[in-house]
């Protein structure tokens, strides 16, 4: 899929151009959560798992994961800015941590009992910071393609990255810029139509965000069972993409690294089943 394609031209142009340790059982009725930087749908019942979806991306990209694996109260975030909706709580400063934290807090408000996270892309940057910095919280983490240091994806590092990815940032600060933001979208983010694009300026800073993030030091503070699952679109690349992955994940020994063959970066999309066999393996383990 072309998401994939989206983050990393992203990142490319940028070169070149919360509570105490304590378990919160569910409530019988919990508190409303109100939020300007997330929205959260909940379908079915059963276990908890929240489901956070990638740069640009609708909270639709689990819709056929939900339908396919029943059983479970899914909560399905959605990242204010991004998809058509409004940037609200995003529209200024950093993006990725505040909506980690706001994560968090949604956990502590609704009272889930230690829940599975399930995080693509961006969403599993997401995903390790509830964990690392909330390890109460959290009842085991998933990550979708996706390194501890997002810069690593073009085989580079955050220091590297930093100075170059200011500017990218900075594109979302004037008319010229947001156009080409939404140019870049319209080229790799898979975005519907217009009325469904992302905004500019939300995605120039979480990209921006990405690219000078490594929570390398923070994976010993993850307590929950972490596993990790990457994608290999082409299996000649296979040894080089293990040997990264476990490398990257080194510092948190007991992290589980499952390898996706033939798929690009949107594993839910290229391989489905291999996906959803997955995911079930970690919901029951």
């Amino acid at each position: 899929m072309k998401r994939r394609d989206f983050l990393l031209s992203v990142l490319v142009l940028a070169a070149v151009a919360l509570p105490g340790p304590v378990h919160l059982a569910r409530a019988a009725a919990a508190r409303p959560f109100h939020s300007t930087r997330i929205s959260v749908v909940v379908r079915g019942t059963g276990p908890d798992v929240i489901l956070i979806p990638g740069l640009t991306a609708s909270r639709a990209v689990w819709d056929g994961t939900v339908a396919a694996l029943p059983g479970y109260r899914y909560h399905l975030v959605q990242v204010a800015g991004f998809a058509g909706t409004p940037p609200a709580g995003n529209a200024k400063g950093q993006v990725v941590a505040p909506v980690a934290a706001e994560v968090a807090r949604y956990i502590s408000t609704m009272r889930l009992n230690l829940p599975a996270l399930v995080g693509h892309s961006m969403g599993g940057t997401i995903a390790m910071m509830v964990a690392a910095r909330h390890p109460s919280l959290v009842g085991k983490a998933m990550v979708v393609d996706m390194l501890p240091q997002p810069a690593g994806m073009l085989g580079t590092s955050s220091a590297g990255l930093r100075g170059f990815a200011g500017l990218f940032r900075d594109l979302g600060d004037s008319p010229g810029g947001r156009q080409l933001v939404t140019s870049l979208m319209g080229m790799f983010g898979n975005d519907a139509s217009a009325d469904g694009r992302s905004d500019p300026g939300v995605v120039a800073r979480a990209a921006h965000e990405l690219a000078v993030t490594d929570l390398t030091a923070e994976l010993p503070n993850i307590a929950a069972p972490l596993t990790i699952v990457y994608a290999v679109p082409d299996i000649s690349r296979r040894a080089g993409i293990d040997r990264s992955y476990a490398a990257a994940y080194a510092a948190r020994p007991g992290t589980r690294l499952r390898r996706v063959d033939r798929s690009g970066h949107m594993i839910m999309y290229d391989q489905p089943g291999r996906f959803r066999e997955l995911l079930k393996a970690f919901l029951g383990s």
